[in-house]
């Protein structure tokens, strides 16, 4: 079930309201990024600066163990007796190896994430949400009964909401 909203600030507000009323509400779409929503659904952080330190500590183990292989096993040259545990002199690749799987593992996490994968299909509640209308969706099931249904309808439709429909996704 969802109701669209015509105003960011009308849906902030009736975020408020509708969490003040005990009801859990699954997601809202916005057809642009509203600031302080995040905050007025208590959402948490997310954790892809995480998957990011991972990915960039995996390029830079990788940099490192690649050039210390080279150095010492595959091909070792001896230039002008310097050691060949040369850090200083493997900054700037292992720099560029921390960089690079950084950014492209988070770019992958972020696709998948959010289901904007090639071959992932999206779900769009309502096409206007993508233009110029709000939404604030609830999950409902089968198990729902009719009167948590009218509670949400009514909670919708005090809010401010214009429109409430139910759709199977």
């Amino acid at each position: 079930m969802y109701g669209l909203y015509e105003d960011e600030e009308i849906l902030i507000k009736a975020v408020k309201k509708v969490r003040a009323e005990g009801l859990k509400i699954h997601d809202c779409y916005t057809p642009f990024p509203v600031h302080g929503l995040d905050d007025a659904m208590g959402l948490r952080m997310t954790k892809l600066h995480s998957a990011g330190f991972i990915f960039g500590a995996t390029g830079t183990l990788t940099a490192l163990s690649f050039i210390l292989w080279i150095t010492t096993n595959n091909y070792p040259i001896n230039y002008g007796g310097k050691p060949y545990l040369s850090l200083p002199s493997w900054i700037p690749i292992t720099f560029e190896l921390t960089v690079l799987f950084a950014s492209v593992g988070m770019f992958l996490t972020y696709l998948y994430l959010n289901r904007l994968a090639p071959g992932m299909k999206s779900e769009i509640i309502d096409e206007r949400t993508t233009c110029h209308m709000f939404a604030m969706t609830f999950e409902i099931d089968d198990h729902t009964t009719d009167a948590k249904k009218a509670e949400i309808r009514k909670v919708l439709s005090d809010s401010g909401a214009v429109e409430i429909h139910e759709k199977e996704l």
